[in-house]
């Protein structure tokens, strides 16, 4: 399975739009893991369903899938980015996750940061950056 990059992010999906539309264009996927949202109460067939013993309830409406799957215990985010993200260069995480920081500069520019280093970026350096097998100084 092909690696994928993870960035904390503290601010809300619509800040990274201009992020978003330059990977569509570049054909980059990008996914968005939300671990601070608390779930929202999904339609009522997919949580019976579920809860009947269903390995995945998944339901189709206009634009949109909405899937449910029962957790026994906590979630493992290796299991997550497995299971929701494949084939994505990278995942905005909004909560707490051990990866460099993505905030916005303005401009169509963002910020990448770990504990001892900072890197500017345009979008199309960004995107360029999360298709390298490691796009981040050493041990990060």
């Amino acid at each position: 399975m092909q690696r994928v990059h993870l960035l904390r992010v503290d601010a809300a999906a619509e800040v990274f739009t201009p992020l978003w539309a330059a990977a569509r264009q570049g054909g980059v996927r990008l996914g968005w893991l939300d671990l601070e949202a608390g779930a929202t109460a999904p339609p009522a067939p997919l949580l019976q369903a579920a809860a009947a013993g269903a390995l995945r309830a998944v339901a189709v409406g206009e634009g949109v899938t909405t899937a449910v799957k029962a957790l026994r215990g906590e979630p493992v985010l290796r299991d997550l980015l497995r299971e929701h993200f494949v084939g994505c260069a990278a995942v905005l995480v909004r909560g707490e996750v051990a990866a460099p920081a993505l905030t916005a500069a303005g401009d169509e520019r963002w910020t990448v940061a770990g504990a001892d280093w900072s890197r500017r970026l345009s979008s199309a350096e960004l995107l360029a950056a999360l298709r390298r097998p490691r796009p981040w100084p050493a041990g990060h």
